[in-house]
């Protein structure tokens, strides 16, 4: 079903093309009908029957995909069927309304926040499911801010509006409370819970209702409902009619909106963020998936629509410009943000910002200076492909070809090179040992273990110093343990697996003034001296470094060496071998060696007079925290709460409600009595607390975190 102001968006689209050469219109009408959309979600708001749903009406699949019974196609991989949630960011491709949507379905766990990051850094737009019943929660709170921070504009669907509780109103309110946009809801409920059966479209003043077996009529809208629709869309215009000039205008004139001007009006209000439109369904029972699909070609951006990508230092080649727009007649940019680095060879997916990549380019990796062969393109759904031999400006694909492509990495023309800005993978907050059951294995664990911090680059595969263990650092607890069930099923080795270690930081609490320290090293030819005089202070957070010295006693190149060197002492404190964080170290005076002084000296000296200065000074260790929430049957809430406690949590809030809870795939079950805490707890003490807490509530229990920086630990008695 196509909406006129798609049909309105499509032609005049073709219009502005139409204007340059025939093969020129051809490409950008072409580009201009692409939508890069992701799906983002809390856990089990249903983000991934959002998608199934997409791809059986959009033809590209021929039956509906269901997560209870894991024949979904995007949560394809094993552990993810296993699980019942989705760990892998799966691309897919499909068509609806003459448009090519690339569709990329994101994690919905905190732990696997790292992936979602790398996807929203080449989507174009972002559709944001909530549950009707529970609102904004957590962790689509948290990936509601990751869209914001990439400038990602986002249409909102409140699903399972046929739950027991479910009010599309009262999730309105908590969009506009919690995530502080203006949620303009396009859609009135036709019945609710389990009688609910379709939505008024207020732009279009019609009624959209679906039978049992999900086929959609378009009627008028229902007798007992006029008054109620009327009121609600002069609400829709004078909230429009606020926030757009023209829309303002022509309601000044007239005294309402057109249905094309309210829809131009929420299309400019969507792609600028002042405004979020607010859809309505439910998608498990196949209803409201045509109007979201007619708002994202209707009201999220194409290609063109969007930023030119932003390049990196060092600055761009001749014949290219300070940006990287969606023309393919220019040279290649293309940015690596997936890699699938299976035993059977390797995957990379690619967003493409400019030019054209045909089947057996020869690409440069602009990082390494390594020139790459694209053996195949492919068009991806899942872990199914289809070839194709040729892809343009503004495209999601994926190629073979590449050998040690990494996460990030831009993939462009070797006669114009450039580097586009790589996402930014978290830091990890836990580390556990994993060592091969056999001695045989090793090489073989450590082969795949590699792999794994390919495809992820949150994850970060070490050597401990001190006991020589394979050590392996992830973003939380399942985050690892999803890990090494991979390496496990895929590579076929028995891992053993230490317990988890949270990563500790160590704190500056109070300094030392005017430390001395004088590197003098004479051992044969060219020596090395420098001296400096170093201030102490802690600080809030990160590290600073600042220059007091006066005259030439420390010239410039030595003051830059001095502050790498810093840097360096950095990476170990005196407490336990920990970084060092909170502390600002400024450099108040200094002296040289007319031959003997060097850039090396100087960074040589301030990384063992840091050391010397930090071991002098007084630190304490921070550990990291999590922001908990709990949600639990009212009459488990003491249990829940005293359990709390015992893992020095901090309680923030506690809330109840008068009725219901959860709801599964195969039917509607009800409680009465739901407790919601939010917490912060140390990340150490929340290890096995999925197990406590389903023991403690028979079950019924469920529990979301995010990371809330650090705090100090606790300091050991004796």
């Amino acid at each position: 079903m196509r909406t006129d102001t798609t049909t309105t968006r499509t032609t005049t689209t073709r219009t502005t093309a139409a204007a340059g050469t025939t093969a020129a219109a051809g490409t950008t009408a072409g580009i201009a009908a692409v939508r890069n959309l992701g799906i983002l979600a809390h856990v089990d708001a249903g983000k991934t029957t959002v998608t199934e749903r997409i791809l059986y009406l959009t033809g590209a699949t021929h039956k509906r995909g269901e997560v209870h019974t894991g024949t979904t196609v995007t949560d394809f991989d094993p552990q993810e069927r296993d699980r019942g949630i989705t760990i892998f960011a799966a691309a897919v491709s499909c068509a609806w309304a003459g448009h090519r949507i690339n569709l990329i379905d994101t994690p919905g766990h905190v732990d696997f926040a790292d992936e979602v990051e790398r996807c929203l850094r080449v989507l174009d737009g972002a559709v944001a499911v909530f549950d009707a019943v529970a609102g904004v929660e957590p962790q689509s709170e948290a990936v509601w801010r990751q869209a914001e921070r990439h400038g990602v504009p986002r249409i909102a669907f409140v699903n399972k509006l046929d739950r027991p509780g479910a009010d599309l109103d009262a999730a309105v309110a908590s969009i506009r409370e919690r995530l502080h946009p203006r949620p303009l809801a396009v859609h009135l409920p036709i019945g609710a819970e389990d009688a609910f059966t379709g939505v008024v479209d207020l732009v279009h003043h019609r009624a959209l209702i679906w039978d049992d077996e999900g086929t959609l009529a378009e009627g008028p809208v229902p007798a007992d409902l006029a008054d109620h629709t009327a009121a609600r869309r002069q609400a829709l215009e004078e909230a429009v009619a606020e926030l757009d000039p023209r829309a303002l205008e022509e309601y000044c004139t007239h005294g309402s909106l057109s249905p094309a001007t309210l829809a131009a009006a929420l299309r400019d209000l969507t792609r600028s963020g002042e405004a979020v439109v607010v859809l309505g369904g439910s998608a498990y029972r196949n209803r409201g998936i045509e109007p979201l699909l007619d708002a994202a070609v209707a009201y999220l951006p194409s290609p063109l629509d969007t930023p030119p990508a932003p390049y990196a230092p060092p600055a761009p080649s001749a014949g290219r410009d300070g940006q990287c727009g969606a023309d393919p007649q220019q040279p290649l940019a293309a940015l690596a943000f997936k890699v699938s680095a299976a035993p059977t060879g390797r995957l990379t997916y690619l967003r493409l910002y400019s030019g054209t990549l045909r089947k057996g380019d020869t690409v440069l990796d602009a990082a390494t200076g390594r020139p790459e062969r694209i053996a195949r393109i492919l068009r991806v759904m899942a872990e199914r492909h289809t070839e194709i031999d040729h892809a343009l400006a503004g495209d999601i694909v994926a190629v073979i070809g590449p050998k040690t492509v990494r996460v990030g990495a831009t993939l462009c023309d070797p006669d114009h090179p450039v580097l586009l800005e790589a996402p930014v993978s978290a830091e990890p907050v836990v580390t556990v040992a994993v060592e091969a059951r056999r001695a045989a294995d090793t090489d073989k664990l450590t082969a795949a273990l590699t792999r794994l911090t390919e495809e992820d680059p949150s994850l970060r595969l070490a050597t401990d110093p001190d006991t020589g263990q394979r050590t392996l650092s992830g973003l939380g607890e399942l985050h690892l343990e999803v890990a090494v069930e991979k390496v496990r099923r895929e590579a076929g080795v028995e891992a053993v697996v230490g317990a988890p270690q949270v990563a500790l930081r160590e704190a500056l609490v109070e300094g030392v003034s005017s430390f001395t320290y004088r590197h003098a090293k004479q051992d044969g030819g060219a020596g090395q001296f420098a001296h400096l005089v170093l201030d102490l202070a802690p600080a809030v957070d990160g590290f600073t470094f600042t220059s007091a010295v006066t005259g030439a006693q420390v010239p410039r190149e030595y003051v830059q060496a001095v502050e790498a060197g810093c840097r360096d002492a950095l990476t170990e404190g005196p407490l336990g071998g920990h970084p060092v964080t909170g502390l600002t170290v400024t450099l108040t005076d200094g002296a040289t060696h007319p031959k003997d002084s060097s850039e090396l000296a100087f960074r040589t000296a301030a990384r063992l007079g840091l050391r010397e200065a930090l071991r002098v000074s007084r630190l304490h260790l921070l550990e990291p925290l999590a922001q908990v929430t709990v949600t639990v049957p009212e009459d488990a809430l003491g249990a829940v709460l005293g359990d709390l406690a015992a893992r020095r949590a901090t309680v923030q809030t506690t809330t109840t409600t008068g009725h219901t809870g959860h709801t599964g795939h195969a039917g509607h079950t009800g409680h009465t009595g739901t407790a919601q805490v939010e917490a912060l707890v140390p990340l150490a003490e929340l290890f096995g607390y999925a197990g406590r807490l389903r023991s403690r509530t028979q079950g019924r229990g469920t529990f979301t975190t995010r990371s809330a920086g650090y705090a100090p630990a606790p300091t050991p008695a004796g």
